[in-house]
């Protein structure tokens, strides 16, 4: 176990998802492999035609996701089930591989992801 204490800022990530005008995630990664991200996706986003091409274009989000909503509502849905959820401001969430997703309304979606060291992609 390391003695320091590690921190990194989103505002110089390892890796950077541009997705142009519609946002973009900033991702970093600790000496322990564990993953943070911040994501920012516009009114307009949509996981289809934003971030699918930028991951190979599988059928669906193959991650999951651990985070936290600061701002705006972002529309999850299930694509085995259809079934869709709301995540807006304050709601911390779990959501399983197999989906994709939509901003909704005119304010931006803004969320924190983490990933265990354990959970790449």
């Amino acid at each position: 176990m390391a003695s320091a204490i590690e921190i990194r800022q989103f505002e110089s990530p390892d890796q950077l998802l541009d997705m142009k005008e519609h946002g973009r995630i900033s991702i970093i990664k600790m000496a322990d492999g564990t993953v943070g991200m911040h994501a920012i996706f516009e009114p307009g986003w949509t996981w289809e035609g934003d971030e699918k091409p930028l991951l190979g274009s599988p059928d669906s989000c193959p991650m999951r996701h651990t985070g936290y909503c600061i701002g705006g509502m972002l529309v999850v849905r299930m694509v085995d089930t259809g079934v869709e959820t709301r995540i807006s401001a304050g709601d911390f969430f779990e959501i399983p591989p197999g989906h994709d997703a939509y901003v909704e309304g005119t304010e931006r979606a803004e969320l924190i992801l983490f990933a265990p060291p354990e959970h790449q992609h």
